[in-house]
Parts: structure tokens; sequence; C-alpha cells
């Protein structure tokens, strides 16, 4: 479980099929293996930790099904990634609630400055639409951000300053694919009325 709050920016150091080993700014000590880090928002787990320099670097291993429903079969070494360790008992639910199990992969539409910030448009998966809605929570890449509005499969987001400067989103441009986790709040609710009908 995850809060989409990102605590570091690492990087794909290494890649070999579907193993990935990734730098990172946590401390070697401090990763167990078995430990579940959310890598731009997938859940995956540690197989590997070594010391490197200031941080370490862990490896995961991902299934087929995993690149083929995230961005994850797009990365390469040098990519940057969003990190976030697990949520332990106690610690402050600074975003919204995280699985870390993406649910499809959107793609940047449009990203303009509006002040300090920026304004995102995002497309969607049409299956995912119904679960977006205005002031309601979305994670784009493992990041906790509130969806301003929404029309059909778009929606769109305010990216603020701090957000810019401590996540991979201000490299993000039009075309971008991004992994996308609706509130599993939304999910649960629409599968009751589903039920219900």
């Amino acid at each position: 479980m995850f809060t989409g709050i990102i605590t570091d920016v690492g990087e794909v150091a290494a890649r070999e099929g579907g193993r990935f080993v990734i730098r990172c700014g946590y401390a070697a000590d401090g990763i167990a293996i078995g430990a579940s880090i959310a890598c731009d928002g997938a859940c995956l787990t540690a197989t590997r930790v070594d010391p490197s320099g200031a941080g370490s670097t862990f490896a995961v291993d991902v299934s087929n099904e995993t690149l083929a429903r995230t961005t994850l079969d797009d990365w390469r070494p040098g990519r940057r990634i969003n990190l976030e360790r697990a949520l332990k008992a106690g610690d402050e639910l600074g975003g919204h609630i995280v699985a870390g199990h993406v649910d499809g992969v959107g793609r940047v539409v449009d990203i303009r400055p509006d002040g300090p910030s920026r304004r995102c448009t995002v497309e969607v998966p049409a299956e995912l639409a119904p679960y977006i809605a205005p002031k309601g929570s979305i994670t784009l890449d493992g990041i906790s951000l509130t969806v301003n509005e929404v029309k059909e499969t778009l929606f769109g987001i305010n990216i603020v300053p701090h957000t810019l400067t401590h996540t991979t989103l201000a490299a993000k441009k039009p075309g971008d694919r991004v992994n996308l986790e609706v509130d599993i709040l939304a999910r649960y609710v629409a599968r009751q009325l589903e039920l219900r009908r």
C-alpha cells in the first residue's frame, strides 16, 4: 500500500529482459529483500540490494503481464523513475490510498504553463474513464494528483512547483505514455453499482 507521495527519483541502471536494476537514494540497509517499492506507480519486489555510492541499487523482476499493461517495457538504462517505499503503520497518509496496481496506460495530450504551475491534459483508455471524476484522485506514474476537469476520455490536472521539482513530471511532453491507477474507492463503488443492476 502506498500514498502517491514520491520519496525519491531513481534511474534505471540496467535491464536484461524482465529484470531491471534501479539506482536510488535509499540506503541499502533500509531495503529488505522482498520489500515492495512503487516504481512509476507499479508495485515491484526488491530481489537484490547493493550499496552504490551515496545510495544503492535494487533489482526487480517484472512479469510479461506487467510489461504488457504498463510503460515498463519502454524503460531503458538512464530513464528516471518515481519511487515510493511501502506505507508503514503510523505513516502520514499525505496523498490518497494507492495499491500500486496499474490500471492502464494514458497519454499526455497537452502541457502548458499556468503561473508557476503547469496544466496537463491526459487521455485515458475508454474503460477507465468512468472511474475518473472532477476533484477525485488519480495516480500518474505513481504520483497522487487531483483531477481538475473531465471530458469523455480526457482529464486535466494542475501540477504544482513542488511536484514538478520532486518527480519526473517536469520532463513530460505531449505524446508521452504514463501509468495510471484510478482511485480504488471509485473502482469499488462502480463495482457495487454494477452488481445492483
